[in-house]
C-alpha cells in the first residue's frame, strides 16, 4: 500500500530547452534528461534551510545523454524528506527513466521503511531490478549505475549504491565518502564464483565478461547471473559541522577526488553554482564522459 504523499513548501526552479520541459520540472521537481539541464530548489526541514541545485553535461561520446537526476521535497507521514539521486545508464536511457520514476517510490512503500531502512532499501533495489528485468521486452538491455540519497528530517542522511556513481559529505572541509565505487577488481572473485569473467580487453579497462565496467547495476539481463544489484548503504548524521553533501556520476569522479570536489565548491554559497562548477571543472580535467552532478547544502 502506498504511503501518501504531500509536497512541501519548497521552490525549485529549473532552466531547460522548451517550455513544456520547464513546466513538467517545476510542476515535479523531479528530473530525467537527454540533453543538458541545471534546476535548483530550496526547503526548511526542522528549522534548517537545505538548499539544492544540480548540473548535467553530455560528454563527449557518439551516444545521447543518458543520465537522469531526482531533486525532490517531499512530506511523508509527518516526516519531512528530502529524495535525491543519479542514474547512470548504459546502453540506452530507458533503464534509467525508470529508475527516476519508480525506485523512490518503492523504497517509501516498505512496510518498515520508518524503523528497519537499511534493509527496506536493500529489499526495494533488489525488487526494483526484479521488475526491470522482467520487463526487459520493454526497456531494452541496456542497465544503469545509482546512487540515491535520502534525508530525513534534516537530520539524517541515507545513501545507497551499485555501480560507480558517488556520494561525498563535507564536514568543517573535510570529504569523507558515503559510497562505494563497485569495480570490477574489487569484486573480480564474486563474479567468478558466479561463473563469470573479469577482462581488461577492450581497451584497458577492466569489465565484466569483457562489456560493462562496473561489478554492480540495475537491469544488464545478459549479464545478470555474473552482476549483482545489492547496494550499500551508509548512514550519516547531519550535524552542525555539516556543510554540503555532493552526488555525482563517474565522468566527474574520474578526473577529480573528494577533496577537490569539496574544495572546489566550499566557498560557493549557491548549490546550483556549486553543482554547474564541478562539471565545467571535471571537463577542464580533460573528462569526456557524462557528467550529472548534485549539490545539497545546509545553510
Amino acid at each position: 500500500m502506498s504511503l501518501k504523499k504531500t509536497s512541501l513548501c519548497c521552490t525549485v526552479e529549473a532552466m531547460s530547452t522548451g517550455r513544456e520541459i520547464l513546466h513538467k520540472m517545476k510542476a515535479k521537481a523531479r528530473f530525467g534528461t537527454s540533453t543538458s539541464d541545471t534546476g535548483k530548489g530550496k526547503c526548511k526541514m526542522s528549522g534548517r534551510r537545505v538548499t539544492h541545485g544540480y548540473h548535467l553535461v553530455k560528454g563527449k561520446t557518439n551516444h545521447a545523454m543518458e543520465d537522469y537526476v531526482v531533486a525532490e521535497f517531499k512530506k511523508v507521514r509527518d516526516n519531512e524528506l528530502g529524495l535525491f539521486a543519479i542514474f547512470d545508464g548504459h546502453l540506452g536511457h530507458d533503464v534509467p527513466d525508470y529508475l527516476k520514476s519508480h525506485l523512490f517510490d518503492n523504497i517509501l512503500d516498505e512496510p518498515d521503511f520508518w524503523t528497519e531502512t537499511e534493509d527496506a532499501i536493500k529489499r526495494a533495489y533488489r525488487m526494483t531490478d526484479n521488475k526491470i528485468l522482467e520487463k526487459s521486452v520493454d526497456l531494452g538491455r541496456g542497465g544503469s549505475t545509482a546512487v540515491t540519497a535520502i534525508l530525513i528530517n534534516g537530520t539524517k542522511l541515507v545513501v545507497a549504491n551499485v555501480g560507480d556513481s558517488r556520494a561525498v559529505i563535507s564536514k568543517n572541509g573535510v570529504a569523507k565518502q558515503l559510497s562505494i565505487d563497485h569495480d570490477p577488481r574489487t569484486e573480480k572473485q564474486k563474479i567468478e564464483s558466479r561463473g563469470g569473467f573479469v577482462s581488461n580487453l577492450p581497451g584497458d579497462v577492466p569489465r565484466v565478461d569483457g562489456q560493462l565496467a562496473v561489478a554492480r547495476a540495475f537491469g544488464d539481463k545478459s549479464l545478470k547471473g555474473h552482476l549483482s544489484s545489492e547496494p550499500d548503504v551508509f548512514v550519516e548524521d547531519i550535524d552542525d559541522v555539516t556543510e554540503f553533501f555532493i552526488l555525482a556520476s563517474d565522468g566527474l569522479w574520474k578526473v577529480m577526488s573528494n577533496q577537490d570536489a569539496v574544495d572546489a565548491i566550499k566557498q560557493i554559497k549557491d548549490a546550483q553554482s556549486a553543482a554547474k562548477h564541478l562539471t565545467e571543472e571535471a571537463i577542464s580535467r580533460k573528462s569526456k564522459d557524462d557528467i550529472s552532478c548534485i549539490v545539497v547544502k545546509f545553510n
